[in-house]
C-alpha cells in the first residue's frame, strides 16, 4: 500500500519528497494498440506521472447503459501506465470541457427540456450519481492507498470558468467520499479572484491553469492558498483549432522557457497537452465567441501542436521540453520506442454510390410532429437529421427562413439543393417555388455541441419555425442520421448519379501491411469518411485540417473498405493515404 500526501509546500511520496511532472494524454483519444507506446514516450520525456480526463459521454451512450471496452477501457489505461512505472492523477468530471463533445456530457441529458448541468438540479444530480457509481468502484482498486498509481482525482472542472453553485461543488466532493475515494482532491481554475473564487472549496486542494507568467499566476494561487505545493495543472503549451482559422502552434523554445519559469518556482506541473491525439467519430466540441457568441466548431485533430504529434511523433518541443526538464532531475539517455511504420497509397479509386435521398429511411426511423424537433428530442445524439415537410404555394421566388438553427443546413426543394443555412449567418434564402405541391427538406448538421462557457446547453437541430415568406411551415417528417451503421446502405457502381446531391461513396483497396497514414481528400467538398466501419471524422475544404489521421490498427493487411459520406458533391473520385499530415 502507498501513501501520497501534501507536507508544507510540497509533497511526500511513501515518506519521501516528490513533485509531480505530468503530461496530459486522453485514453479515450488514443487506439489502445497504442497506448504504451505513447506512454513510454511521456516517461522518456523526463515525466514520471500521466493525467487524463473521464469522458462520461463515452462510457454512458444512452441512460444506465455503460461501456469499459476498447477505447473506453480506463482501468486497462491506468494499469498500462503502472506497469511502466507511472503514477496517475484521474480528472472524472461529470465535465471535462476538453474540446470534446458537450464537454464529455452525454447528449440525452437535454432531452429533458428543464435540463441544467453543473449545479444542484435534481435530475442532473441523479444522472451524475448513476454514473459515478459505475466508474468510481472501477477507480478504487487503483488508488496509491490501495497499491494502484492514481495519486489524486479532481472534483468538477475548471468551475470558475461557468457557475457559482458551491453546493453542487460540495455535494460533488461529498459523492466521491461517499463512494470511497480515499486520493488526494484537488480543483483546477484559471488564476484569477473570479475563477478560485468560484471554483474552489475549502479543505480541497488548489491548482491552477495558465500558459506563461507562471510567477503572477502563482502568486495569485497563493493569495486562495498560501501554504500548500503550487501546480500549474494545465501548462498550455500550444492550441486547437477552429474549422475556418488558422492552425495555432507555438514556439518550441518559447514555451520550453514557460515550462522553466514554473519549475524553477519549486512547482509541479501537468503539461497540457503532452499528446492529444484524436477526436475521432463526432466527438469534436464547439465554442461560442464569449463576445460575439459566435459558434466555433473545433477539428477532429487535437494535435495541440503538443510535444507528442497526433500520430504519436516526437517534435522540436518534445526535445526543448526534456532538455529543460533535465535541469530539475537525473535523465536516462533517451531510448525511444521503435517508430510506427508508415504506409502510401495514391489513388484510391471510388467506384460505388449510395444517394442518400433513396436511403435515408434504411437510416433512421421516420418521425412525425406538427412543428420540428430537436434531435435530443427525437432521442438523437450526434450525426445528421433530415427534416422534410410538404407545403402549397404560389409559383415564383420566395424567401425560406428559420427561427434558430444549431449548426447548418443544406435546403432543397423537391430534391434540389437551394442553399445552405448556418448557425450565425443570416437563417433565409431565396429558393424558386414550381407553384403548388412541393417538398422542402433540411439536412441538419451537428457540427459538435459547445464545450466550453455559458452557451453549454447546446441542443441541435432545428429549434424553432421554419418559414416560406410569412407563413409557417407544419406537419414535419425527420429521420434522425446517426450514421452508427453503415451496413444498411444499397449501393449501387457509379453511373449518371447527380454529383451536387448528398450521398455515399464506397471504395475497396488492398494493403500490403497496415502502417499509420493519413487520409487525403483534397477535391471533395464537406463530409465524413469511415474506415472499415470506424468513423476517422470530419473533413471539410474549408481547412485547416487538410487530412485525417489512420492509426495503423484501423487498417487490415489485404482488403479494406472506405466510405465517405460527401454533403455537397464533388467531381472527385479517388482519395490517397499518405504518410504524413501533410500542411494545415
Amino acid at each position: 500500500m502507498g501513501d501520497f500526501r501534501i507536507e508544507g509546500n510540497g509533497f511526500q511520496l511513501d515518506g519521501r519528497p516528490f513533485r509531480i511532472l505530468s503530461g496530459a494524454m486522453h485514453y479515450f483519444r488514443i487506439p489502445p494498440a497504442y497506448w504504451e507506446d505513447r506512454l513510454r514516450k511521456l516517461q522518456a520525456m523526463g515525466l514520471n506521472t500521466v493525467e487524463t480526463y473521464v469522458a462520461w459521454n463515452v462510457h454512458e451512450p444512452r441512460p444506465g447503459e455503460f461501456d469499459f471496452d476498447g477505447m473506453a477501457d480506463l482501468v486497462r489505461f491506468v494499469a498500462t501506465a503502472q506497469a511502466l512505472g507511472l503514477y496517475v492523477i484521474v480528472r472524472p468530471g461529470p465535465f471535462i470541457c476538453a474540446e470534446w463533445e458537450f464537454g464529455g456530457l452525454p447528449a440525452w441529458l437535454l432531452a429533458d427540456p428543464d435540463m441544467e448541468v453543473r449545479c444542484c438540479y435534481p435530475p442532473y444530480l441523479a444522472a451524475v450519481r448513476r454514473f459515478y457509481e459505475a466508474l468510481l468502484p472501477r477507480l478504487l482498486p487503483l488508488q496509491i492507498q490501495r497499491g494502484g498509481p492514481v495519486i489524486a482525482m479532481q472534483v468538477e472542472n475548471e468551475y470558475g470558468s461557468y457557475g457559482s453553485d458551491r453546493a453542487y461543488l460540495a455535494w460533488l466532493r461529498d459523492l466521491m467520499l461517499e463512494l470511497g475515494v480515499e486520493t488526494m482532491l484537488f480543483t483546477s481554475d484559471g488564476a484569477t479572484d473570479h475563477m478560485l473564487t468560484h471554483g474552489t472549496l475549502d479543505g480541497v486542494w488548489k491548482t491552477a491553469n495558465f500558459g506563461s507568467r507562471a510567477d503572477g499566476e502563482f502568486a495569485t494561487l497563493r493569495r486562495y492558498q498560501p501554504d500548500a505545493p503550487l501546480m500549474c495543472m494545465e501548462f498550455w503549451n500550444g492550441w486547437f483549432d477552429h474549422w475556418g482559422e488558422p492552425h495555432h502552434t507555438r514556439d518550441a523554445e518559447d514555451a520550453a522557457a514557460a515550462l522553466d519559469e514554473i519549475l524553477a518556482a519549486g512547482a509541479s506541473v501537468n503539461v497540457y497537452m503532452f499528446h492529444g491525439g484524436t477526436s475521432f467519430g463526432f466527438m469534436n466540441g464547439a465554442n461560442t465567441d464569449l463576445e460575439t457568441r459566435r459558434y466555433q466548431p473545433t477539428v477532429n485533430s487535437y494535435d495541440y501542436d503538443a510535444p507528442l504529434s497526433e500520430d504519436g511523433e516526437p517534435t522540436p518541443k518534445y526535445h526543448a521540453f526534456r532538455r529543460v526538464i533535465g535541469k530539475y532531475v537525473d535523465l536516462p539517455p533517451l531510448a525511444l520506442p521503435a517508430p510506427v511504420p508508415r504506409i502510401e497509397l495514391d489513388p484510391i479509386r471510388f467506384t460505388d454510390h449510395a444517394s442518400l435521398a433513396d436511403n435515408a429511411a434504411r437510416l433512421g426511423p421516420t418521425i412525425e410532429a406538427v412543428a420540428p424537433r430537436s434531435m435530443e428530442a427525437l432521442g438523437q445524439d450526434y450525426g445528421y437529421t433530415l427534416y422534410r415537410t410538404r407545403a402549397r404555394h404560389p409559383a415564383g421566388v420566395v424567401r425560406l427562413s428559420a427561427e434558430r438553427l444549431h449548426d447548418r443546413a443544406q435546403v432543397f426543394v423537391d430534391g434540389v439543393p437551394a442553399g445552405v443555412l448556418e448557425r450565425d449567418g443570416d437563417l433565409a434564402i431565396d429558393v424558386a417555388l414550381p407553384g403548388g405541391a412541393c417538398v422542402v427538406e433540411l439536412l441538419v448538421e451537428n457540427q459538435g455541441r459547445v464545450n466550453y462557457g455559458p452557451d453549454l446547453q447546446d441542443r441541435k437541430g432545428l429549434l424553432g419555425w421554419v418559414r416560406l415568406g410569412i407563413n409557417k411551415l407544419y406537419h414535419w417528417e425527420m429521420i434522425p442520421l446517426s450514421l452508427r451503421h453503415l451496413d444498411v446502405l444499397s449501393f449501387d457502381a457509379y453511373g449518371g448519379e447527380p454529383r451536387n446531391r448528398p450521398g455515399f461513396h464506397r471504395a475497396v483497396f488492398d494493403v500490403a501491411a497496415p502502417g499509420d497514414c493519413f487520409l487525403d481528400l483534397s477535391g471533395w467538398t464537406k463530409g465524413v469518411a469511415w474506415l472499415n466501419g470506424f468513423n476517422l471524422g470530419r473533413y471539410w475544404e474549408r481547412g485547416p485540417q487538410r487530412r485525417l489521421y489512420v492509426p495503423a490498427p484501423l487498417l487490415r493487411q489485404g482488403r479494406n473498405e472506405l466510405i465517405v459520406f460527401e454533403q455537397h458533391g464533388s467531381a472527385c473520385r479517388t482519395a490517397a493515404l499518405h504518410a504524413d499530415r501533410g500542411e494545415a
